[in-house]
């Protein structure tokens, strides 16, 4: 149990360690010219190896450089993690875009869509009436005739208590 609490509490010092030398440290215009951020780090339970998952904001070219820019200064960024940890070894580093951005892109088209068609069945149902009665649970004739539902004793003793009579206006249950 402590072993996971270790890795994950590496794993935070990893991103802010990472996320913090991406900002200030590096000097590679490849990763400079570009908005980087380090979302989520993961690392490995016997603590060898960590993930540090990260966006760009702008295109895919935008993308590969930051990928090709986080790959040279991998060795430097694993240094500073290790100095700021402490450990007798520092944890591999791996760098993964995160596919956030692309995940949500795809929920808000799937969502655009299913209002295009809500709107469009909402337009169709609009004058549309039903197909069968318009009142499906209404009493039918012979319900009607006499006044009582269906099933209910015609003498109407179906309230009284076990002792057949009514004790001030109540029913003895």
């Amino acid at each position: 149990m402590s072993g996971s609490a270790r890795a994950d509490n590496l794993a935070k010092l990893i991103r802010e360690v990472v996320a913090q030398k991406i900002q200030r440290g590096i000097k590679d215009p490849r990763i400079n010219n570009h908005q980087v951020t380090v979302t989520d780090t993961r690392v490995t339970g016997d603590l060898r190896e960590s993930t540090v998952f990260y966006t760009v904001y702008g295109d895919d070219t935008a993308r590969a450089e930051v990928a090709a820019g986080l790959e040279s200064a991998r060795g430097m960024l694993r240094t500073e993690v290790g100095r700021a940890a402490g450990i007798k070894h520092t944890p591999s580093l791996a760098f993964v875009p995160d596919a956030l951005p692309e995940n949500a892109r795809a929920m808000e088209e799937l969502f655009d869509a299913a209002r295009i068609r809500d709107a469009k069945l909402r337009q169709e149902a609009e004058g549309a009436e039903y197909a069968g009665d318009p009142d499906p649970y209404g009493r039918g004739p012979a319900e009607e005739e006499d006044g009582a539902p269906e099933g209910a004793d015609a003498a109407g003793d179906a309230d009284e208590g076990p002792a057949g009579g009514e004790r001030g206006g109540e029913s003895a249950r």
